[in-house]
């Protein structure tokens, strides 16, 4: 779970925050906090792994606070959540991972949450030696997490697309996703794609979207619910 810490001094901000927080799979709120000065007294005692900052606050305000968090060892990644559109690059040089303008659109915040897993799972040496075990005809193949390209869902077992070429295997997508949280993106009920293989978008005669990959041929449909995820992970890879 992305444990967060939600810091802005306006409650209704803080409250809207919270709802599309916990709407998310493999996040939770940690605590609130109302001011820089109490945001870092928290972070110092509970470690949580992601902060959505304001930047406008009485006293310590968000850039300060991410200042001070610079400064931290093993500190919390930062997405800044404000009202103030023109201040992103002095964000991103508090290191931020993302910077929302407000009101913030769910699918803004769904897209920097899934940046925030990606950078946690990549800093945790354990996830780099998983790898993804399929048996066929009695042999079994040790596939690394970093070669899969994407992974289909078929009646009793998931077919992974991979540098090599393809091959079966018995999770489904759903024990995927909890194996590697935020290193396969959902892009429709039966398929997970490798972020980082996402090259484009096409759109079929009959009004399909799939996602063009590289390393394959393979064309996954991508869900309307997730059309706009996507899109919006294009343009941040891009």
């Amino acid at each position: 779970m992305i444990r967060t810490l939600i810091v802005d001094d306006e409650p209704p901000a803080r409250a809207r925050l919270r709802r599309m927080i916990e709407a998310l799979p493999d996040c939770e709120v940690s605590g609130e906090a109302g001011s820089g000065t109490t945001a870092l007294k928290m972070i110092e005692a509970s470690k949580p792994d992601l902060v959505l900052l304001d930047i406008s606050m009485p006293g310590l305000d968000g850039m300060g606070l991410a200042a001070a968090l610079q400064k931290m060892e093993s500190a919390p990644e930062i997405v800044f959540c404000t009202a103030w559109p023109d201040q992103a690059l002095e964000a991103f040089n508090r290191d931020a991972v993302d910077y929302l303008v407000k009101p913030v659109r769910k699918e803004r915040l769904q897209a920097a949450v899934a940046k925030v897993a990606r950078l946690l799972a990549a800093n945790n040496p354990q996830v780099s030696q998983q790898f993804l075990r399929s048996t066929v005809g009695g042999k079994t193949l040790l596939i690394r997490l970093e070669d899969v390209i994407c992974l289909v869902a078929e009646d009793k077992y998931t077919t992974v697309c991979y540098e090599e070429g393809k091959t079966v295997i018995n999770e489904s997508l759903v024990e995927l996703e909890r194996r590697f949280p935020g290193l396969l993106l959902r892009v429709h009920r039966k398929s997970l794609v490798a972020p980082g293989r996402i090259r484009g978008l096409e759109r079929t005669r009959s009004g399909k979207c799939m996602l063009v990959l590289n390393g394959t041929k393979e064309r996954p449909e991508v869900s309307r619910r997730q059309l706009s995820t996507v899109r919006q992970l294009i343009r941040d890879l891009g």
